[in-house]
Parts: C-alpha cells; sequence; structure tokens
C-alpha cells in the first residue's frame, strides 16, 4: 500500500513526530482497491443534536429546530479533520410526523466529504410517552485530491488522477421517550457502498458492517435550581471493538450547564452550555486525548449554536415537548 505525504508538510518547518504522524495519518486514507464507505461525522456534542445519529429525532423538540456546528480536531496537526454542519428540523403542525435536513461538510487530509440527508419520523403517542421511527436519506460528495500527494515510490498511476464522486446515503432509527428517561437505537448509515481508487462507485446494499448506535439518558432533578442529566452512548460494528461515550452534565437554572465525557481510550471532553436566551444556545467542548496519540495534538475544540422557534400552532407537540426534556 502506497503511502500518501502532503506536499504542504515538508513546505513548512514540522517536528519530525508531527511529520511522522502525518504519514500514517495519510496512509490511513487510502487502500489499493476500496477508499469510502458511507460515513457519518462525529461530534462531542452529540447529544445537543442527535438528529445526525438517528432520524427519529427530527421534530422532537416540538419547535423549530436549526443548529451549526463546527469541530476542529487534533490541533497542531497537518490534515487533520475539520467537520461543519447546518442542520434544521421541525414537527409538522398539529401532525405526528416530523421531518428535517442537514448539510455537512468533513474534510480529514486529502479527504473532502460534503453531504446532505433528509429526514422523516413519526411520533407514536402514549399517555406519558411516546415511541418514535424514522428515516434518513442523501447524497454525499467523496473527493481525494491525489494530484497534492506524493507516494513513497513516486510515479504511481493511482495517484495521479483525482476523485470525485457521489453516493447515496440512508439511515434507520428509533427512540422510546418518557418524561425522566429516554433511549434509542439507530444505524445511520445503512448502505455499503465504496468507492474504488479508480473512482468507480461500488454497492453490495444493505451492508454487514453497520455501525450501530445505542443511546440513553436520564434527568435527575435535584432541587428546583439544579439538574443532573446522564447520558451514554455505545458503537458497535462487527471486526471492532464496541466504543462508548459516558457523559454528565450539571445544569443550573436551566441557564447553565457544565459537563464532563469520557471517550473509551481516546479522550476526556469538557463540556459548556449558555443558555443565553430561551431561543438560543451557546455550546463549547473540549477534547483532550488520553492516548498515545496526545502526544501529537494539543485537542479538539468544537461550537455549536442552536435556534429554537416554538411551534405555537402545534397542540400535539405539548405532552412531547414536557416528555423529552434530555437534551
Amino acid at each position: 500500500m502506497a503511502i500518501l505525504i502532503y506536499k504542504k508538510i515538508f513546505r513548512r518547518s514540522y517536528s519530525f513526530e508531527i511529520r511522522l504522524l502525518s504519514v500514517v495519518l495519510a496512509s490511513l486514507l487510502c487502500t489499493c482497491n476500496l477508499l469510502k464507505a458511507q460515513q457519518e461525522p462525529m461530534y462531542s456534542q452529540y447529544m445537543f443534536n442527535m438528529l445526525h445519529i438517528n432520524p427519529a429525532y427530527a421534530g422532537s423538540r416540538a419547535a423549530d429546530n436549526i443548529t451549526l456546528l463546527y469541530r476542529n480536531q487534533w490541533i497542531g496537526l497537518a490534515g487533520a479533520p475539520k467537520t461543519g454542519a447546518f442542520s434544521w428540523d421541525k414537527r409538522a403542525d398539529d401532525s405526528n410526523v416530523g421531518y428535517g435536513l442537514e448539510v455537512y461538510s468533513d474534510k480529514l487530509g486529502i479527504e473532502t466529504t460534503t453531504g446532505f440527508q433528509a429526514f422523516y419520523s413519526y411520533h407514536l403517542p402514549f399517555e406519558n410517552s411516546y415511541l418514535s421511527l424514522g428515516l434518513s436519506g442523501g447524497l454525499l460528495n467523496y473527493r481525494a485530491a491525489y494530484s497534492e500527494a506524493v507516494t513513497n515510490t513516486g510515479g504511481d498511476p493511482v495517484y495521479q488522477t483525482d476523485i470525485n464522486s457521489w453516493l447515496p446515503t440512508a439511515g434507520f432509527g428509533m427512540v422510546y421517550v418518557t418524561p425522566v428517561w429516554y433511549v434509542g437505537l439507530s444505524i445511520p448509515a445503512l448502505l455499503n457502498t465504496k468507492v474504488s481508487a479508480k473512482g468507480a462507485v461500488t454497492s453490495s446494499g444493505f451492508g454487514a458492517n453497520n455501525h450501530y448506535f445505542l443511546t440513553g439518558g436520564y434527568d435527575f432533578v435535584l432541587d428546583e435550581n439544579m439538574k443532573l442529566k446522564p447520558s451514554v452512548m455505545i458503537k458497535a460494528v462487527k471486526g471492532s471493538p464496541v466504543q462508548y461515550d459516558i457523559n454528565t452534565m450539571w445544569w443550573f437554572k436551566d441557564k447553565l450547564g457544565l459537563g464532563v465525557s469520557y471517550r473509551h481510550a481516546d479522550a476526556v471532553v469538557g463540556l459548556l452550555e449558555v443558555q443565553i436566551t430561551p431561543k438560543l444556545r451557546l455550546g463549547y467542548s473540549y477534547d483532550y486525548t488520553i492516548s498515545d496519540f496526545r502526544t501529537y495534538n494539543q485537542g479538539t475544540h468544537e461550537l455549536m449554536l442552536r435556534w429554537e422557534i416554538p411551534n405555537s400552532k402545534c397542540k400535539t407537540c405539548d405532552d412531547q415537548k414536557k416528555a423529552f426534556s434530555g437534551n
């Protein structure tokens, strides 16, 4: 397997360790045959925008929900991931249907993935809870700028032509919500689509190596001013170790939230959420790497801005809004 090295790395005076890690990072981007499958960028503040990993959350907040997210990962490492996303979702007036849209961009080294998704959900109300089922579908554009890279052998024809391909995406999810807890299961990347080194798109339908996400959370009311909201996300894929995030948020008067997350064998995350106005929330997180990889980066910064416009016309949203208080 040819090893890719960014040309820009050698035009700057990075330390030997940074150069070495960049080589390793770039080599992971490519294989000789299959390069890209449907993948979903991840965020440390996912619990405040669950729509991204579970389409069943579309319309769950009984409001027009507009969210902006930006993630700058592994500060100080050339070619490290940078991800941005814009999403919108709402509940249809006097209906059990939710829907939404998302546009995202994810850049890693010479790879850039941009895409959009549409979401649909249907909410089944019960006396003090509800079950929501959701679907997502869209397209992603995968680009690999091989002309900006050199190889350890030189003149390799595989890396003389850039790749620019479109792939379909699809996902499924469900979530059950009560006034004090919720649990969800989702497969945000159902399709087993890949791009070959020559840019050809192949698809084998629904793949056996899908990522499965199990999420859950509880809302503890400690007193009239303070709430404790722990949550967890477990991700499983065939052939890989189970990964998990454990999170805890302390909320003061529903205005200020302070939290900490542990990402298994990867990072400890500090979280800050400020409810600036009843409609506007600002969030920030910092990931401190705890693996051996910490030597080569200065952490990860992530910003979130959420704007909610209450839907006064949706009478069927009232009970759901009371139930969905975890996020």
